[in-house]
């Protein structure tokens, strides 16, 4: 992919995309990664609000579609990240290319490496109704959210969030686990595709230095606001 494509590709519906993207997966690790082994899904949901402050760890993220009854996996992508309550974050996509999402409590920062350009935003602008708004809001769930048991399948244990709001990116998300630690994503959009995730290395509550989440514009960087 050339630069100029590159650059048409990360249109604001994919950042939006991303940042939603980003904050469900902390959430289900840092939920599920409380809870005790065997414990209900909704009971490990609600463990991790009263629990985890802050949490790292790496993903895996791919989106599927099926076409005429082929299951089809495209942009696959890896990286880290790194949260603290209220609106800290640090999330990194290192392959296929590039990208930093980050925000102090209360800008968020987009970096692209390869254009050296930087986009901020006011945080609570961009996340608005998605699913970003469990982690940095008032942890209110079952104000925004329908929660429920969704039973088992292929050996994981299901939760099932509904967005109450209806113009959300998701309309579903499911999250899965096995033994009190998550190993699965599914995330449906309203035009039919799913976002699978998985997360590994997760470790809840880690000491964070103080100026962890201080974002500072990359020497030549454009900046735009």
């Amino acid at each position: 992919m050339t630069k100029n494509m590159k650059q048409k590709s990360l249109t604001a519906k994919t950042i939006d995309l991303r940042i939603a993207l980003f904050a469900t997966v902390l959430v289900a690790g840092a939920l599920l990664l409380t809870a005790q082994a065997h414990a209900a899904a909704l009971d490990q949901f609600k463990s991790f609000v009263s629990s985890t402050q802050s949490a790292r760890g790496e993903f895996t993220q791919q989106l599927v579609k099926v076409d005429s009854g082929t299951t089809k996996v495209s942009n696959k992508s890896t990286g880290t990240f790194t949260f603290a309550r209220p609106g800290k974050f640090i999330w990194t996509y290192q392959k296929p290319y590039e990208q930093l999402l980050q925000a102090d409590g209360e800008k968020l920062y987009i970096y692209d490496k390869d254009l050296n350009q930087v986009t901020i935003k006011k945080l609570g602008d961009a996340l608005g109704s998605s699913p970003a708004a469990i982690l940095f809001g008032s942890n209110d769930l079952e104000k925004n959210f329908t929660l429920k048991e969704a039973g088992t399948k292929n050996g994981l244990e299901w939760l099932e969030a509904t967005p109450k709001a209806k113009d959300t990116t998701f309309d579903h998300i499911g999250i899965g686990l096995r033994n009190g630690a998550p190993e699965a994503m599914e995330l449906r959009d309203s035009f039919g595709q799913v976002s699978l995730l998985s997360f590994t290395k997760f470790e809840k509550n880690p000491p964070l230095p103080a100026n962890q989440f201080k974002f500072a514009v990359p020497k030549g960087a454009d900046v735009f606001q």
